[in-house]
């Protein structure tokens, strides 16, 4: 199937490593023109340079998100060789705390890293869409959004912004060609989520393999329907999806790709 993205234009945000990665690699394949960020040049360079090795177009753009001047080098340079189409809200952070260790401060900094930092990017790039009458602003949320755990309560506050501030930007973009839309992975395997498991699992008694990791640990932390982890591709998928002219009819709505991890309507 086509998905008509050729000759788009996309900036995936935190797309250095991970699912960012996925992403902008799914979107090149596909025929678009990509923006890799990140923070570090060299891995952020080195994604931009796989891209191009297989075959796609691809540029660097560096910056800290969490702050205005960051926010503003990112979009020159994504912005200097034409306007951005797609706008993929991914970078952001998950610092492990809890409820008594997660300071006032934690909160605030997740929260500037996670939301404001697309807003920031959403400021800056969906304006140029309006000129042209088309555009996709995607955020990546997560179904931690939805149904929250007591872990992590400063993080899955910030999955509930992004989902929130989705719907609200769709009805703001009433009739103008840009459509806004979240895709809400369930627990997706990256190289840092895998090694965080792979040393929890001894203590846990969740075997050795990594197959019996994987099963063990999704059954005991968080259960789904599939019984294993997401792959990144898998929630590229859902993004292309969302970016091109074929999902014209679809804005303000959360597409979950979670293994049936959350339960219910919504």
């Amino acid at each position: 199937m086509d998905l008509q993205l050729r000759g788009k234009r996309a900036l995936v945000t935190g797309s250095s490593s991970g699912l960012g990665e996925a992403i902008a690699k799914a979107l090149a394949a596909e025929g678009a023109d990509v923006v890799v960020h990140g923070r570090d040049r060299l891995r952020t360079e080195t994604v931009a340079a796989a891209i191009r090795t297989a075959g796609g177009r691809a540029h660097a753009a560096i910056g800290d998100l969490a702050t205005d001047d960051g926010a503003d080098a990112v979009a020159e340079a994504a912005l200097a060789d034409g306007p951005i189409d797609i706008l993929v809200n991914n970078a952001g952070a998950y610092p492990h705390r809890s409820w008594k260790k997660a300071s006032a401060g934690d909160w605030s900094h997740t929260y500037e890293v996670n939301v404001v930092s697309g807003v920031r990017m959403i400021l800056r790039l969906v304006p140029r869409m309006h000129e042209r009458g088309w555009g996709r602003v995607i955020q990546i949320g997560g179904g931690l959004g939805l149904q929250p755990s007591a872990d992590l309560p400063h993080y899955t506050a910030t999955l509930a912004a992004r989902h929130n501030l989705t719907v609200s930007l769709a009805r703001e973009l009433k009739g103008t060609g840009i459509t806004a839309n979240t895709v809400a992975p369930g627990a997706i395997l990256v190289d840092s989520v895998q090694r965080f498991l792979t040393d929890l699992a001894p203590a846990r008694g969740w075997g050795e393999t990594w197959e019996d990791i994987e099963r063990n640990a999704i059954e005991e932390l968080v259960p789904n329907d599939v019984g294993r982890m997401g792959r990144p591709e898998e929630i590229a998928a859902a993004v292309l999806y969302l970016s091109g002219p074929l999902a014209d009819y679809v804005t303000g709505t959360t597409l979950r790709v979670d293994g049936g991890t959350i339960r219910g309507v919504h």
